[in-house]
C-alpha cells in the first residue's frame, strides 16, 4: 500500500464504532500513500494530501489484500465480498485493501498530519515499550501513586502504549512479578523506580523482541508461550514447583506461577 496511489474508496457502511469522517471517500481519492506506520494499536497511514488516515482494527477487524475487480468480474483468484467488508481502498497497484470487522468495534479517521500528536486518540498514550523512551525511570512515574494492579497498569495505554493481554502476561512472569500486585510498588514515594521496575521493563523489552524475532522464523512462529494459556501445567522456570494457574482480572485471562511470581 505504501507509495501506492488510492484509486478509489468504497464505503459500504455509515459508521464503525462512530461515523466516518466528512467526505471520507472522497479525501481519499488520488492520493498517494507516503508511509505506514503505527502508534500503539493504531495503524497510520501517511497521504500525500497532508493528511493522515488513522485506523484502529478494534476486537475483531483485520485487513486482506486481493487482486481488484476487473471489467465487471472478479479477478482470478479474488475473494468474494462478505457481509462484513466495509470498507475497500482500489489501489494503483492493481489490488485492494479490504476492511472486514464483523463487531463493527474498529474505527477511521483523517486528521491533518500536523496535529496528529494532538488527536484524543494519539495524545495520551504512553511510550512505546521497544522505545528508548521507556525505561524503568519512565515507567515507575506512570505507576506512582496507582492503587490498580501491575497488570492493569500494563494494559494502560496511558502507561505504555501498545502492550497487550498476552504479553503482559509474559512480561510479569520474566520479571517474577505477580499480576495483582499493586502498580506503586514500583515507585518510592518520590517516584523513583524501585529494583521491579528495572526488571520489569527488561522483562516487556525481552519478550516483545522474542515475539518479533518468532514472527520472522517460521520454524518457532507457532512456540508455545511460557505462562500464557497453560493453566495446569508446570512453571516453565527453573528449579520452580509451582503450577501456573488463571484469573480473570479486569475481564481477561492472566496466567501466573503463584511460586515464583512475587
Amino acid at each position: 500500500m505504501a507509495r501506492a496511489h488510492i484509486n478509489s474508496v468504497e464505503v459500504r457502511r455509515p459508521d464503525l464504532r462512530r461515523p466516518f469522517p466528512r467526505r471520507f471517500a472522497q479525501r481519499l481519492t488520488g492520493q498517494r500513500v507516503l508511509a505506514l506506520t503505527r502508534r500503539a494499536k493504531y495503524l497510520l497511514a501517511s497521504l500525500s494530501s497532508g493528511e493522515t488516515l488513522l485506523m484502529h482494527l478494534g476486537m475483531s477487524g483485520s485487513f486482506r489484500t486481493e487482486r481488484d475487480i476487473q471489467a465487471g468480474r472478479l479477478a482470478k483468484g479474488a475473494i468474494e465480498h462478505s457481509p462484513h467488508d466495509h470498507v475497500v481502498f482500489h489501489m494503483s497497484t492493481g489490488r485492494r485493501v479490504v476492511f472486514n470487522d464483523p463487531r463493527r468495534f474498529g474505527l477511521m479517521d483523517l486528521v491533518r498530519t500536523q496535529t496528529l500528536d494532538q488527536h484524543p486518540a494519539i495524545k495520551a498514550l504512553g511510550p512505546e515499550p521497544l522505545s528508548p523512551e521507556f525505561t524503568a525511570a519512565a515507567l515507575a512515574r506512570a505507576c506512582r501513586g496507582k492503587n490498580t494492579s501491575l497488570k492493569a497498569a500494563l494494559l494502560d495505554q496511558c502507561v505504555v502504549a501498545g502492550l497487550g493481554n498476552i504479553y503482559a502476561s509474559e512480561a510479569l512472569h520474566v520479571a517474577g512479578l505477580l499480576p495483582r500486585r499493586r502498580a506503586s510498588t514500583l515507585a518510592t514515594a518520590s517516584g523513583a523506580p524501585r529494583e521491579a521496575a528495572f526488571r520489569l521493563t527488561a522483562a516487556i523489552k525481552e519478550i516483545l523482541e522474542s515475539a518479533i524475532a518468532r514472527q520472522l522464523n517460521v520454524e518457532y512462529r507457532d512456540a508455545p508461550f511460557l505462562v500464557y494459556d497453560r493453566q495446569n501445567e508446570p512453571c516453565p522456570r527453573r528449579n520452580c514447583v509451582g503450577t501456573i494457574r488463571r484469573r480473570v482480572q479486569g475481564g481477561r485471562s492472566t496466567f501466573y506461577c503463584p511460586v515464583c511470581q512475587r
